[in-house]
């Protein structure tokens, strides 16, 4: 049995109580929050992470905190020897992320990896030319308050939404530096510091290259998908609402509480002192997508309407 510590009990943490019930082997043995909602009779309480972490001894933490307390938490966990989840997109600042002793015993929640097919993809990734990164949701007003009103604590659409596709996209192609940037974005109905749309052009060596559009003031059916352009000419696309279509057809995906329970099992497994699953992110290699992301809003060009931040 695989005890666990649930550190944010919010809008995400709900969702990994929720799924965790269906674990039959593992408990969750605290939920650390300072104001945590109602959970199920016997699942102790604790205001605080740090004293949860010292009276529970959790072999497995999942981290479901907002970016500003997020990699303090899971570093701290990691020290004490658990296996740590900890939800993207962990910080904002790149620079965060020097590595450090424990590191090694953190993930990052990217379950939509685990969808049909991209295990394969990520234990040989093909030649890769250029990707394609599509985002295509709506967040309404409701959705930005507390920490994801401003970038400095929240980041863009980049950091928040489209960080499942270009993680991936960056996790199989070649680790060059960005050569050239081209980005555009527009903030239009000023409800938040992060945008409404953002499209952008990186270009890195060999002509290898990833395209972004992505927005989340759209009507549309929701969609998060990645095109694979490889560099025989054959097309690998990446489907779904959040990609958990995988290489497979969308009649056969799994659903998004499926692709979950597949990293917890991944997670306790690593906890058990297996091998790391190949779907599994490192926290490392987190630090790349956070360089790119940071070089295109660094490049970016954009509009704003009148009285907003820019």
């Amino acid at each position: 049995m695989t005890r666990v510590l649930l550190i944010g009990a919010g809008e995400v943490g709900a969702k990994h109580l929720t799924a965790l019930e269906e674990m039959p082997d593992v408990v969750v043995c605290a939920v650390a929050d300072p104001s945590p909602p109602k959970v199920r009779p016997g699942v102790p309480l604790l205001a605080g992470w740090r004293a949860a972490l010292r009276a529970t001894s959790p072999e497995l933490v999942i981290v479901a905190t907002p970016p500003g307390i997020a990699l303090t938490a899971a570093r701290a966990a990691a020290e004490t020897g658990a296996t740590v989840l900890v939800e993207k997109p962990v910080v904002v600042d790149p620079a965060a992320l020097v590595p450090q002793a424990g590191d090694e015993r953190i993930f990052v929640g990217f379950q939509p990896h685990f969808a049909p097919g991209l295990a394969a993809l990520f234990r040989e990734p093909p030649a890769i030319r250029h990707a394609e990164v599509i985002l295509a949701c709506r967040r309404d007003r409701g959705y930005y308050r507390d920490w994801r009103t401003r970038y400095a604590t929240a980041g863009g659409i980049l950091h928040q939404q489209a960080i499942h596709g270009l993680a991936l996209a960056l996790r199989l192609m070649t680790p060059d530096p960005v050569l050239s940037c081209r980005a555009q974005l527009r903030r239009w109905r000023g409800w938040a510091e992060p945008e409404d749309r953002i499209e952008a052009e990186l270009t890195f060596a060999e002509g290898r290259s990833i395209a972004v559009r992505a927005r989340v003031d759209d009507h549309g059916t929701p969609r998060h998908e990645v095109l694979l352009h490889l560099a025989d000419g054959r097309q690998l696309p990446i489907t779904g609402r959040n990609l958990e279509h995988g290489l497979g057809p969308a009649a056969a995906a799994p659903s998004h509480q499926s692709l979950r329970l597949a990293l917890y099992r991944a997670l306790t497994d690593a906890a058990a002192g297996g091998a790391a699953h190949p779907c599994l992110f490192p926290l490392a290699a987190l630090r790349r997508p956070l360089e790119v992301i940071d070089h295109v809003y660094r490049d970016a060009h954009g509009n704003s309407p009148a009285g907003s931040a820019a």
